[in-house]
């Protein structure tokens, strides 16, 4: 519903009722119109080149619960949309406010409920920053081994949204295989949650509907959560291997021989000079970063297994020094000067599949990007960062050092090789994407994954929330 006039002014009336007048901001600077966006390339180069962004009526900013609640209740009688926001730090468009409404900001609420010592379990809101949390944790002896590298931008609630990824995915698992329950608020401002531990035979494990659901079935205002133990020691190690192939094959087998360390991140040529080389560290063709932990005695024994798979298949051990290297400096490539942005052309088209997959994928992927687009001298370049018992995940990227000028013409060549490389992975039995998430950038290709599973999706998604006000326009949901 477009509100104008005295309309708009008796909803934000409303909305001060419910948070306070100080909580209800209108947009009106340059700091603010940021909220409408997040880190996703296509939205923060329209606003570079000063295109007209769809702005949202406010920023409201609730503390409780039971405000987000009132919140929901308003928006939903006056049929406006709600784009929960965390930190921004999306990259999928997913908090991008493409129908106005209103940018539920839940950065005020970020209060450790509880830290259960006895069963490793944290309670808090969704607003906590992630490095604030894990500061704290870690006080306590404890880690939420989570470790993604927006942890200084995302906060706990965003780590759920998208099935986020960390770094030590390997061992601990993604964010979707931490979390034990939710609260959530649904659209018409009911307060919801989860049963409150995830494995069970209690009917179908309603908690994964709203994990990954991108704030589409209503705001999640409270998080159980897996903590872990700080490990007694980390061992590091880098391997160099003659091609990227004979890195997967390492890769595979330590899996599926259930050595499970905590970090394996295989870089190609490409992706050792930008990642790598780029933070420092001497390095060059196609590299792998390994670290163990847990207790010294156990991990010594999983390193000398490891090492020994990886020279087995053409590896070379290139020490301790270098991979610890990588520890301390792993977050650099994701922040500035190194951090690609505009006027850079780029996207991460990263997607997962199983082991037998994985090797095509790539080499069609690198054909694609640098065969069809060499008109526009594109890179491509990978590396593998987040393996499963049955397969892997390539993060991969392309570049356009030289792109053209025109909004429009970015916005569509941009687009079109995020389809050409979406398209060959769901030919090749791989998915849309595994951590960054859906938002609008992929949304309209969902049906093409789903195939008429999408319609099982879409009236689930009717049937929480008929309105359609819950962040309209992303997973491929539309607005009615």
């Amino acid at each position: 519903m477009n509100l104008k006039g005295y309309a708009q002014e008796m909803f934000r009336s409303e909305l001060e009722d419910a948070v306070g007048p100080e909580n209800v901001v209108a947009v009106v600077n340059d700091a603010q119109k940021d909220l409408a966006i997040d880190q996703y390339w296509l939205t923060y180069m329209w606003k570079q080149k000063n295109e007209e962004l769809q702005l949202p009526y406010f920023i409201v900013r609730p503390e409780t619960t039971e405000e987000v609640s009132k919140v929901m209740r308003i928006c939903n009688t006056y049929k406006v949309p709600v784009v929960p926001r965390g930190g921004g730090s999306g990259t999928q468009g997913g908090a991008a406010t493409m129908y106005g409404g209103i940018v539920l900001d839940v950065t005020r609420m970020v209060k450790i409920i509880d830290i259960d010592e006895e069963s490793l379990v944290l309670t808090a809101q969704p607003g906590i920053n992630g490095r604030v949390l894990e500061n704290k944790l870690n006080k306590h002896g404890f880690m939420l081994a989570h470790y993604p590298s927006s942890v200084d931008i995302a906060t706990l609630g965003g780590y759920l949204a998208a099935r986020g990824s960390g770094v030590m995915s390997t061992k601990y698992g993604k964010a979707e295989d931490m979390v034990l329950s939710v609260e959530v608020v649904l659209p018409d401002g009911k307060i919801v949650e989860t049963l409150p531990v995830p494995n069970h035979a209690s009917g179908p494990g309603l908690l994964q509907l709203f994990v990954g659901s991108e704030g589409t079935l209503g705001v999640i205002t409270k998080i159980r959560i897996r903590l872990d133990p700080l490990p007694e020691t980390r061992l590091f190690r880098m391997i160099k291997f003659n091609e990227i192939h004979d890195g997967i094959e390492a890769g595979r087998q330590i899996m599926i021989n259930r050595l499970n360390p905590a970090v394996i991140r295989l870089y190609d040529p490409g992706s050792t000079k930008k990642s790598l080389k780029g933070t420092g560290m001497d390095a060059d063709g196609v590299n792998m970063v390994l670290m163990v932990d847990g207790f010294e005695c156990i991990a010594n024994e999983q390193m000398k297994k490891v090492l020994e798979i990886c020279l087995e298949n053409g590896g070379t051990d290139l020490g301790e020094e270098p991979g610890l290297y990588w520890w301390n400096t792993r977050y650099d490539f994701y922040r500035p000067p190194l951090q690609p942005s505009y006027p850079l052309l780029y996207g991460t088209v990263e997607t997962i599949t199983t082991y037998d997959k994985i090797h095509k994928l790539y080499d069609k992927k690198k054909r694609l990007v640098e065969e069809k687009y060499k008109e526009y001298n594109a890179e491509y370049m990978a590396h593998f960062s987040h393996w499963f018992p049955w397969g892997t995940m390539i993060y991969d990227r392309f570049y356009i050092a030289s792109p053209p000028e025109d909004s429009r013409e970015l916005f569509r060549l941009h687009n079109q090789i995020w389809a050409d490389c979406s398209r060959v992975n769901l030919e090749n039995g791989a998915l849309l994407n595994e951590h960054h998430g859906i938002g609008f950038k992929l949304g309209y290709l969902m049906p093409e994954l789903y195939g008429d599973m999408f319609d099982v999706l879409l009236n689930i998604k009717k049937g929480i929330d008929p309105k359609g006000i819950m962040n309209p326009g992303k997973l491929g949901f539309g607005i009615w």
